[in-house]
C-alpha cells in the first residue's frame, strides 16, 4: 500500500535522481506532519516492514541521489527494518529521521531460541518468550542486526 504526494515518473514510482525527502509509514505511523522545506516529497506507506515494503524502499532509495533525506515513522521493529535497508542502500545515520510510535508493542529477541516476541510491557519487565517458554527480562537495548530489544533469562542467577 503506498501513496505520492508528488507525481510519479511512469511505471517507477519515483523520478530517476529523485533528491528530496522520502518519507515511509509504517503501520499507524505517519509522516504526515513533518516539515520537509522547499525540498521535493515522495511518501510510501506500508502496514509493516517486510520483504516486499523492503524491497520497494531499497528501489525508491536506489533511484535516487546523493543528498536524499529519509524519514521513516511507526513502531520501532519496523522503522530500525526500514532504516537498515537504507543502511545497506549507502545512507548514513545523519540523513535517516526516526519517528517511533511508542505505544505500538515491543519486539523481544530470546537468545536461548532465536526467536521474538511482541509485548507492550516496558523495558525492565518480564515477559514470556513464545518460542522457548524462557521467562525474559526486557532491555532498552536495540539490535539494529536483530530488529529488536534484546531480552535475557530473567532468573539466570538463581539457584535452581
Amino acid at each position: 500500500m503506498r501513496s505520492a504526494s508528488m507525481p510519479p515518473a511512469a511505471g517507477t514510482g519515483l523520478e530517476p535522481g529523485f533528491r528530496g525527502v522520502i518519507c515511509a509509514s509504517f503501520g499507524a505511523g505517519d509522516t504526515a506532519g513533518q516539515h520537509t522545506g522547499v525540498q521535493p516529497r515522495h511518501d510510501l506507506r506500508f502496514q509493516a516492514a517486510n520483504h516486499e515494503a523492503l524491497t520497494e524502499l531499497r528501489s525508491a532509495l536506489g533511484r535516487s541521489h546523493v543528498g536524499v533525506r529519509l524519514v521513516l515513522a511507526g513502531p520501532p521493529a519496523d522503522i530500525r527494518a526500514a532504516a537498515a535497508a537504507a543502511a545497506e542502500c549507502g545512507l548514513q545515520q545523519e540523513e535517516i529521521t526516526l519517528l517511533n510510535d511508542e505505544t505500538a508493542p515491543r519486539v523481544i529477541y530470546c537468545p536461548h531460541c532465536h526467536t521474538t516476541t511482541k509485548t507492550v510491557r516496558p523495558a525492565g519487565s518480564e515477559v514470556q518468550c513464545q518460542g522457548c517458554a524462557t521467562s525474559l527480562a526486557t532491555t532498552d537495548h536495540f539490535s539494529r542486526r536483530m530488529g529488536a530489544y534484546l531480552g535475557y533469562s530473567a532468573h539466570a542467577e538463581e539457584a535452581s
